[in-house]
């Protein structure tokens, strides 16, 4: 009987998996052998070069394996951005472990909730955080950061271990913003990671030599896909405590920088930085993400003063960069369409309802296959089972893919407003409202209408005070279908938005405003 494996293939294909597939573990350890000199975290005056930060992780990592921490269990963390979250990461590398990322602004139920989902071995906290995770009343041994979690890597060996991970094994656990429910953990494999790191630097034009500036919060992906991809290649990371606008325009000027993260809500801040910055940057890759949520006035101005393109970028926590962030806005360019393109080395459908493959011209929703995927979410199989049925990730947004290849993104599939038997996608509206130089930022949320079944209202930071809600009902009228103008326009401050990881407007809380509104009329 002949055998039946292609091309006289023999052996295991477990043997040939591993040797087709390194791990972050294992990158990070040869970038620390040929750069041990060399800068590997940067940031308020203090630098650990590559040699000295493995010798920490080797130390934490034989540290936790002597407090029993095994292949597949979770280590939880809660901080803000600091070195002892990338030493934490990457000794979860090298022993198998799991690094689940928690979501500190989060309300303590959901952090509660979070944390009891991943059953973790341990929970490293930071002062700033040790009172909030300790109050939750968890049986998971707490240990913060300061003497106790220095005299934990005196005790383990400098020695490199045998790295315990495999490619498809979990690395990181992030959470989803959890806008429709409890939040999920998102399982992001060494696979992931590294697919990732390599999508950017393909469509990004990143050099090995760019590193990354980690302000965005380490428990979202904007911070950690790009902070672990420098690690992997010998790049320095520079570490921020949030949002700095100085602090950052500082680090643009000490570091080649591949990906800038810029968030919507952010950059009006970053451009007056960067103009009273003494020094220019000294290179930038690609700057942003999102450019559809973002005025092109800012896009135009901000990319003008790092020298760099501005990212038409569309990807998620379980997807990465993928499947929309092929784009790039020329510096300075003011840009007049959002349209965005495919990323590569990604496969991409939009299906119906039914999975059915929707024509050129449809909206659909976006499905995907790629290596930089995740690999499910974490005790929530009936969820992964859905959401990558027919072997596609399903991501739960709507695009249309138009005819010269490029994909419109319309809306949250999720977040339809269904007023009188039409749809109304709130995202067409705001890209409308944020390209009137009297306005600051908008957000369309659906309210409930006893005629119509829902209706749109329009949030509107207004550029000035004289702005009436007439003036933007007239500004829309003629650039959007009538059913699709808003009933109602309400002004607020910028400080009255509640933002997500990303810069995301959450609608949610603007509902519940006018719910709340509602209630209290006679």
């Amino acid at each position: 009987m002949s055998d039946p494996r292609p091309m006289g293939l023999h052996g295991s294909s477990a043997v040939r998996a591993a040797a087709a597939g390194p791990t972050v573990a294992s990158l990070f350890r040869d970038s620390a052998r040929a750069n041990a000199a060399s800068p590997a975290i940067v940031g308020a005056g203090n630098t650990i070069s590559y040699g000295m930060l493995n010798e920490r992780v080797n130390r934490l990592a034989s540290a936790l394996r002597h407090d029993g921490v095994m292949a597949g269990d979770r280590v939880a963390i809660v901080s803000e951005n600091r070195s002892e979250y990338i030493e934490i990461v990457l000794a979860c590398a090298k022993i198998g472990a799991i690094a689940a990322c928690q979501n500190w602004r989060q309300a303590a139920p959901e952090l509660a909730h979070c944390l009891r989902l991943v059953e973790p071995r341990f929970i490293f906290a930071s002062p700033r955080f040790a009172e909030a995770a300790a109050s939750l009343g968890l049986a998971y041994p707490l240990a913060l950061f300061g003497d106790g979690y220095e005299h934990m890597l005196d005790t383990g060996s400098p020695q490199e271990p045998d790295i315990s991970a495999s490619a498809e094994d979990g690395l990181l656990i992030l959470y989803t913003s959890g806008t429709t429910g409890l939040p999920k953990g998102a399982v992001i494999s060494h696979r992931a990671i590294i697919a990732r790191a390599l999508v950017m630097m393909a469509d990004w034009a990143i050099r090995p030599s760019d590193g990354s500036i980690a302000w965005s919060p380490l428990f979202h992906m904007a911070a950690a896909d790009p902070a672990l991809a420098a690690l992997c290649h010998g790049a320095p990371v520079y570490i921020v405590d949030g949002f700095d606008a100085d602090a950052i325009a500082q680090a643009l000027a000490e570091i080649d920088v591949g990906w800038f993260v810029l968030m919507p809500g952010m950059i009006e801040r970053m451009i007056e930085a960067q103009r009273r910055a003494p020094n220019p940057p000294r290179r930038v890759a690609a700057a942003g993400c999102m450019a559809n949520l973002v005025p092109p006035a800012q896009i135009a101005e901000i990319s003008r003063l790092v020298a760099a393109p501005f990212l038409n970028s569309f990807g998620s926590t379980e997807t990465g960069i993928a499947p929309a962030s092929g784009d790039k806005i020329p510096a300075g360019a003011l840009p007049t369409s959002f349209a965005k393109r495919q990323t590569s080395f990604c496969e991409i459908r939009l299906v119906d309802e039914d999975d059915r493959e929707v024509a050129i011209g449809e909206v659909g929703e976006m499905t995907l296959r790629s290596p930089t995927l995740f690999s499910g979410y974490w005790n929530a199989p009936e969820v992964t089972e859905r959401d990558f049925r027919g072997g596609w990730f399903h991501m739960g947004d709507d695009f249309i893919h138009n005819a010269d290849g490029t994909l419109t993104f319309v809306d949250r599939r999720k977040y339809l407003i269904k007023s009188g038997g039409e749809n109304i996608y709130p995202a067409e509206l705001e890209l409308v409202l944020r390209d009137h130089k009297r306005i600051r930022e908008a957000i369309v949320v659906r309210q409930p209408h006893r005629r119509w079944g829902e209706v749109p209202v329009a949030f509107v930071v207004p550029a000035d005070d004289g702005l009436t809600a007439d003036d933007v009902i007239a500004f829309l009228d003629g650039k959007v279908a009538r059913y699709k103008l808003p009933k109602r326009v309400i002004f607020v401050r910028d400080e009255e938005l509640e933002r997500n990881a990303t810069g995301k407007i959450q609608r949610q809380p603007l509902e519940q405003r006018l719910a709340s509104e509602a209630e209290a009329r006679p």
